[in-house]
């Protein structure tokens, strides 16, 4: 775990997270190719957002991650995006996924 502080103009700051999502009906869809993906998007998403992981793991039917962010960001905004984002993905890239919870 990262001991830094973040530091802005005028703040002083360290917020973390521990947030966990599952897949809908828990059906046990994050596996093979697909979790690896999600893994790969996460990262991405969290890159491009200026979120730091601090720790994660994509289970067969749901997602931990321990997530460090900056006071400007909401964690109800950085979930909507982190799982938005990857559902639109992985259904583009994995059609079977769409047919298991539309089909």
């Amino acid at each position: 775990m990262s001991s830094d502080i973040r530091k802005g103009s005028h703040t002083v700051s360290r917020l973390t997270c521990h947030v966990v999502w599952v897949t809908k009906c828990r059906f046990k869809v994050l596996k093979g190719d697909v979790q690896k993906r999600c893994r790969e998007l996460l990262i991405q998403i969290c890159e491009a957002e200026g979120i730091e992981i601090l720790k994660g793991v994509v289970s067969s039917d749901h997602v931990h991650m321990h997530i460090e962010y900056a006071p400007k960001q909401n964690v109800s905004t950085i979930l909507k995006r982190l799982k938005g984002r990857t559902s639109r993905k992985l259904q583009m890239e994995f059609p079977e996924l769409q047919a298991r919870y539309w089909g």
